[in-house]
């Protein structure tokens, strides 16, 4: 069975080095829709693959992150980046650049990620990530599978590499969120949402 639980945030970036040079020389916003899809054989104690009130917390913030920040390229020009970081509170810097492709990658990898650590808590089984599809218009999207995520021809992604600003994390309900996941930190799910 398989499910998919829509979030949606503000975003802006520039993707250096694309053909469209609007998109590669000017800051640009985009209104981002993630579809996250899960898929499991089994269905918990409600009969549900996974509870979407559950998707709400851990997943939920994580691309909430995005939300009216800037996402940065890790290998973009240093003094950008330092501008961008000294004029807004809230941004994200990525070891990659912040095309759809590449969101739907990381997004992979952070949800992979949240549900490695999770401690079900209502007879969920055997949940995984089936994919994570990123609209950044209504025309186009990009749709991320594992390979995909883990793909070293893509540009290989450290989760360690991906870095929030200060302001986004304290706005987290644990601000030592991302601390835990990457240390694989076991996380448990409330009983009730």
């Amino acid at each position: 069975m398989l499910i998919r639980k829509l979030f949606k945030f503000e975003n802006a970036h520039i993707v250096r080095d694309c053909s469209t040079q609007r998109c590669s020389e000017n800051i640009h916003g985009h209104s981002y829709k993630v579809e996250v899809l899960l898929e499991s054989n089994y269905l918990d104690n409600g009969q549900m693959v996974y509870d979407f009130g559950l998707t709400k917390l851990y997943i939920k913030e994580l691309i909430d992150s995005f939300d009216h920040a800037i996402t940065l390229w890790s290998g973009d020009d240093k003094e950008y980046i330092e501008s961008m970081k000294k004029y807004s509170n809230r941004w994200v810097e990525l070891p990659v650049s912040p095309s759809a492709e590449q969101f739907s990658r990381v997004i992979y990898l952070m949800v992979e990620r949240i549900l490695a650590c999770t401690n079900m808590q209502n007879g969920e089984r055997e949940v995984r990530l089936h994919s994570i599809i990123v609209h950044e218009t209504e025309t186009g999207y990009a749709q991320g599978f594992e390979e995909d995520a883990h793909s070293e021809l893509m540009g290989k992604i450290n989760l360690e590499e991906i870095i929030f600003s200060p302001q986004v994390q304290i706005e987290w309900s644990d601000s030592t969120l991302w601390k835990k996941l990457l240390k694989q930190t076991l996380i448990k799910n409330p009983k009730k949402v």
